[in-house]
């Protein structure tokens, strides 16, 4: 049987280009196959086969876009953040049982000194100075006892990834060659994309989101992706003059920086017009998504992923299908359904819990049977999220079962009250969540970055908000930032967020 990861990469034509990025030539279909051969018969000879877990701490860019697919072919993949300290590459490479820890040559990174006090083997990573995403691999040790077994099967794990962790200790999602076959087929389905099309990746490549949307829905469609070192609002209008991308996917924080210099950026946009723009990872500001179209003059998709689906669960879909903004669009890949709390699948317009079955969906978190008994109920995983399916089957996140505000038995979606806010002239961005109160155990809170040149005061904002919501669910706390504190991957943070802000004593 055929590796699956080698399968994907077949339907890109032998001379078009796969992986892109600036400075370099791009890397070729043809090339992109033998190398991702010879990297399966380097870790081979290193002692690492199917099911070993070889940890990549890399900087973005197609270097570490090429390692997640070749060595995935070979081995199970671990990407890992490389602004980690010391304490969080010790947890991580610890619990995830590392085989081997792959570095940029030369590049001095706290996980080099925790692998050595875990006993686990370097292997150095020399990128090629001509070609985007080839590289040679050179170990720093002789010692890797182990099989050599060549390529994985499709029920293999491929990938590894860790839960954020934002309430309780991250847990280890393993995701099979199968699940990531699904979730890119999905993808690229959802998306129509083709060989003609060319993503500009602008994600972190150690999270879901980038490594499959920008990269491999990408390469399975016989396309190419443009690896940038990383999101900068700055450089995003070159890359696009440079590399004349038909797509991109970000979350919203990163759209809304992009669109706040788009004015000064109108030619580059005229000149290299986009065919979509995906949104995913957090729920777009239907505002947002408003001003993107009319900026770009091209439809904006939004979808809905995690990580224990390999990413995508649902989409918008593209014209001349109807895009509901507010909505992440029906099932796209796996089976969606609304279950209550104690497992009955509810019908359309009732509020419940999203839950998801199907070929892209992990079997289970690693060594962790509380989780999945929580997880799991009757063949459906539980995704924490509240939302609503419609009468078109549209589904509609109303916010995560952790994040809904409780004042006193009032249960308050923050996403709601981020909406009406955002409809404000004064209001840039702005995120709802919770803050301790002695009586009501909850109360309502705001942070607001208020829109370059426009003021506006609390009181302002509480009336404005209460024309439109009950009263119990106005914020009783608007606190004024010049930026929201964001997570690893650029999304919006409620759960922690008044204690960063210095609202709990």
């Amino acid at each position: 049987m055929q590796n699956v990861i080698v399968d994907l990469l077949s339907y890109g034509a032998a001379n078009a280009p796969a992986i892109i990025a600036p400075g370099t030539k791009p890397l070729d279909y043809r090339s992109f196959r033998a190398h991702v051969a010879k990297v399966v018969t380097a870790l081979n000879g290193f002692g690492i086969g199917t099911e070993d877990r070889v940890a990549i701490v890399l900087p973005n860019g197609p270097h570490s876009a090429s390692a997640f697919v070749s060595i995935a072919a070979g081995a199970t993949v671990a990407p890992l953040n490389p602004s980690y300290r010391s304490d969080e590459f010790s947890f991580f490479l610890g619990d995830l049982n590392a085989r081997a820890l792959v570095l940029m040559a030369g590049v001095d990174t706290p996980a080099r000194a925790v692998a050595v006090d875990h006993c686990i083997p370097v292997i150095e990573l020399e990128p090629s100075k001509q070609i985007a995403g080839l590289f040679e691999l050179h170990p720093q040790s002789s010692t890797f006892p182990g099989k050599s077994d060549g390529p994985g099967t499709p029920q293999d794990t491929a990938l590894v990834l860790h839960t954020s962790g934002t309430t309780s200790r991250p847990k280890i999602v393993p995701l099979s060659y199968d699940n990531l076959r699904a979730s890119a087929r999905h993808i690229g389905e959802s998306l129509a994309l083709t060989a003609n099309d060319r993503c500009l990746n602008i994600m972190p490549l150690f999270h879901i989101h980038g490594l499959m949307a920008a990269v491999l829905a990408s390469l399975a469609a016989g396309g190419s992706v443009t690896c940038t070192p990383g999101f900068n609002a700055f450089k995003f209008f070159s890359w696009m003059s440079d590399f004349k991308p038909t797509w991109y996917t970000a979350v919203p924080t990163m759209h809304q920086a992009i669109l706040a210099r788009a004015t000064r950026n109108r030619d580059a946009i005229e000149k290299n017009p986009l065919r979509f723009i995906r949104s995913s990872s957090s729920s777009l500001p239907p505002q947002v998504m408003t001003e993107l179209e009319d900026t770009f003059s091209a439809p904006v998709i939004e979808s809905y992923g995690m990580t224990e689906a390999a990413h995508q669960m649902a989409s918008n879909p593209l014209p001349p299908a109807a895009r509901k903004p507010g909505t992440v669009g029906p099932a796209a890949g796996p089976e969606i359904a609304i279950m209550d709390g104690a497992g009955t699948v509810l019908p359309s317009g009732i509020t419940g819990e999203v839950v998801i079955r199907g070929r892209n969906v992990t079997q289970g978190y690693e060594k962790n049977t509380e989780a999945n008994a929580a997880a799991f109920t009757g063949g459906w995983f539980r995704t924490g999220d509240q939302g609503v399916i419609d009468g078109d089957g549209y589904l509609s996140i109303t916010g995560r079962l952790k994040e809904i505000i409780n004042r006193g038995g009032e249960k308050i979606s923050p996403r709601e009250v981020d909406e009406v806010l955002m409809d404000h002239v004064a209001v840039m961005q702005v995120v709802t969540f919770a803050v301790p109160h002695e009586k009501l155990g909850e109360d309502v809170a705001a942070a607001i970055v208020l829109a370059d040149g426009a003021s506006a005061n609390s009181d302002e904002l509480r009336s404005f908000v209460r024309q439109r919501l009950a009263d119990f669910k106005v914020p009783r706390t608007i606190v004024f930032v010049d930026e929201i504190p964001k997570g690893q991957t650029g999304k919006l943070q409620r759960i922690g967020l008044a204690q960063k802000l210095g609202l709990v004593k």
